[in-house]
């Protein structure tokens, strides 16, 4: 038999059904499926290597989510015309799933292994990056690389007031709330999503939705492993232990090491140079007639690290610089740092420092997008920078890693909630965080600054925004853990959880949360919400000492926009045969002008850096989709000079007859001297002709009717 076809069927909740196939593609693999969602299909393949690489102490995991252009039956836009590096999009669809992966592998498993997702068949309305974790989870379990899953991931999206698992396209542009959820049977393990303002209630409702659904796709996964024939799974070589140097090290270091943890120092190097001395003191110890395994002790020594600070916490409350569990480190902030920005802030929290900018740009700036779901136009960009200087390391600049693509997305999705509406927006909008410091928060750091920048920019933002990085640190065994706010890079290292929440005044604008370990119960991430809304409030309290509105103008440097609205019939009037209209305008005003359609309507963005050159384009534009009202006055230019009168230019594009009987009050016998063409002139339109449309004007009546008709 060539195929050996397994099926499995799995029904959401509005009665659409995912189905998982096994055994026709891709057999040499390790594990394979195809995941089906409507017209949506994933290949997803798993591969692990059968030797350990010597001296890991890590998961060498590869996860590449990547979408064909074939798969919605389009060419790739690129100049090579082929798939080329992963776009953004499909790096954080990638993160999205190595994020609920990774926890679930042994902790003692360094085999490289490499999950591949490819999109095959794309419908926009089922959401493929919805699937990817599913199929890469379903691809495992049919393979037999330990993994201690099932896990599953899916979106949920609060639309007209009702929670909807995996929407589609269409409906997710209504949606207030959208969170992409992963979790096991038992426990949720990532979070990520948008907000409009919501409660932390409507949060926690949410992740109960979704972890309700994703129960019943971890239950299929189950049954789909075991009619795979997939239950047992290959052995490994784990890590080496030697119990008596494990021993030995405890017994030297763990007093030292909790005495260095107990410093209470705000600076992350004294706990560096602390615990490196303890290392050091340790290795002297050891005689030139002993054989030790140096990278097995150093190993040890972490682990005595990591117990040692979380025993801190845990036992005596305390944390590693000194701060309360819920105490936020000091702020300070400024705006206006740059002299030549359209806007910029730098904002410093404790050992955490972004100096972000804000540029104003114009339509022409709009970055395209282009996916095979997607072809249009984005005009809010944020880039996040970390450079190897703001950890005192040496690191050279290779551009953006996945790091910070997802760094920059999770500030970007808490700010874009608070921009303004795109009919009242003319500007594409670009925002970067360079991290010049950095212990632990530095993506929240960057949504303080971001929205500090905005405001300095004055451009009229709906409200300022603050973000906060929760961390937890609990013991199974006893029961105990502990919440903390705003936490240090060592803390993000050493906890359980690192909970990333944006918000205003008003409510949550976005989050995003990864555990490291199973058994988050929904009464601790409650109380881990309500803390970080009281951080959050704190932070904002401290940005308003610095500024709390956006600037009544924009700076003086800053080009100017102003946004026209305009009947959709009037689109081909403003750009004219072939453009030359637009074209004209512009080179007559020195602005820049665009035009687009939308919602049934026309919008004309015009931008420049001169008050004059605006005045000039607006009223070119003005008078072109202007309607020429009887009795209105009009400033015109004369056109052209006829026996019987002359035509006058009142509006753009349009012309009237000024007859020899309407310039004068006066009877005139010729037309010889009395006006000239350029001349400019005031005149009223008095009659539009309801066959012809065309215009009648009179000079006359604007001027003073002599008294004696004869004189």
């Amino acid at each position: 038999m060539l195929f050996n076809i397994v099926n499995k069927t799995i029904p959401l909740p509005d009665g659409r059904e995912i189905t998982i196939e096994t055994g026709k593609l891709a057999k040499q693999a390790d594990g394979s499926v195809v995941v089906r969602l409507g017209n949506t299909m994933i290949l997803a393949t798993v591969v692990a290597n059968k030797d350990i690489k010597e001296g890991l102490d890590f998961l060498p995991l590869s996860v590449d989510y990547q979408e064909k252009f074939a798969s919605a039956g389009r060419i790739p836009g690129s100049f090579m015309r082929r798939e080329g590096k992963l776009s953004d999009h499909e790096v954080l669809v990638s993160r999205l799933v190595d994020r609920v992966l990774r926890p679930l592998f042994p902790d003692d498993y360094h085999a490289e292994t490499q999950v591949n997702l490819v999109l095959i068949s794309a419908d926009p309305e089922a959401l493929p990056d919805a699937l990817a974790a599913l199929a890469a989870s379903a691809a495992l379990m049919v393979s037999d690389i330990p993994f201690a899953g099932p896990v599953s991931e899916v979106r949920v999206a609060k639309i007209d007031g009702k929670y909807v698992v995996n929407p589609g396209a269409t409906e997710l542009e209504k949606a207030t709330l959208e969170l992409m959820v992963g979790a096991t049977y038992k426990d949720i393990a990532m979070v990520e999503g948008e907000m409009d303002e919501v409660s932390e209630d409507e949060v926690i409702e949410a992740l109960k939705v979704a972890h309700d659904v994703i129960k019943l796709q971890c239950l299929a996964l189950k049954e789909f492993e075991a009619e795979a024939g997939k239950t047992v799974k290959r052995e490994y070589i784990g890590d080496e232990q030697d119990a008596e140097l494990e021993a030995r090290i405890r017994t030297f270091s763990y007093d030292k090491v909790y005495a260095v943890t107990q410093l209470g120092s705000q600076n992350k190097n004294v706990r560096k140079d602390g615990f490196k001395a303890v290392w050091t003191a340790f290795t002297e110890s050891i005689t030139e007639e002993e054989v030790v395994n140096l990278a097995l002790a150093k190993r040890y020594f972490n682990d005595i690290v990591w117990e040692a600070s979380r025993r801190l916490v845990l036992d005596e409350r305390k944390r590693l610089d000194g701060r309360r569990l819920d105490e936020v480190r000091p702020i300070a902030s400024e705006v206006d740092f740059l002299p030549n920005a359209h806007g910029s802030a730098l904002f410093t929290r404790g050992e955490t420092q972004s100096l972000t900018t804000v540029t104003l740009g114009t339509k022409n700036d709009e970055q395209i997008i282009d996916t095979p779901l997607k072809y249009g136009y984005s005009k809010f960009l944020l880039h996040y920078n970390f450079p190897g200087f703001s950890t005192g390391e040496v690191k050279p600049n290779r551009g953006p890693g996945r790091r910070e693509v997802g760094h920059g997305n999770l500030a970007l999705r808490a700010l874009k909630k608070v921009l303004p509406a795109v009919e009242d927006n003319p500007y594409t909008i670009r925002i970067v965080s360079d991290i010049l410091e950095s212990n632990g928060s530095s993506s929240m750091a960057t949504v303080c600054a971001g929205s500090l920048a905005l405001m300095d920019s004055g451009l009229k933002i709906k409200a300022p925004v603050s973000g906060i990085a929760m961390g937890l640190i609990s013991d199974e065994a006893t029961g105990k853990y502990a919440v903390l706010s705003d936490i240090l890079g060592d803390e993000d290292h050493l906890g359980d959880m690192d909970f990333k929440v944006t918000g205003t005044e008003k409510g949550i604008t976005a989050c995003q949360m990864d555990m490291k370990v199973n058994g988050l119960s929904f009464e601790v991430l409650t109380e881990a919400l309500l803390q970080a809304k009281a951080g959050r409030l704190h932070i904002l309290g401290e940005m308003n000492k610095t500024i709390k509105e956006s600037r009544q103008e924009l700076k003086p440097h800053t080009p100017r926009a102003v946004i026209i609205k305009i009947d959709r019939e009037m689109i081909g009037a403003v750009i004219g045969p072939g453009g030359k209209v637009v074209q004209d305008i512009q080179k007559e005003s020195g602005a820049t002008v665009s035009i687009e359609e939308k919602d049934g309507a026309g919008f004309v963005s015009i931008f420049s850096a001169d008050k004059t050159s605006m005045d000039k384009a607006v009223a070119r534009i003005k008078g072109i989709i202007l309607v020429p009202e009887v009795g209105e006055v009009y400033s015109g230019k004369v056109k052209s000079i006829m026996p019987f009168g002359a035509f006058v230019e009142f509006l753009p594009g349009k012309d009237g007859l000024l007859h020899i009987s309407e310039v004068k009050w006066e009877r005139l016998e010729t037309m010889d001297g009395v006006l000239e063409v350029g001349e400019e002139i005031q005149v009223k339109l008095v009659e539009v002709d309801k066959k012809t449309g065309k215009y009648r004007l009179s000079r006359k009546v604007l001027l003073p009717k002599p008294e004696n008709k004869n004189a």
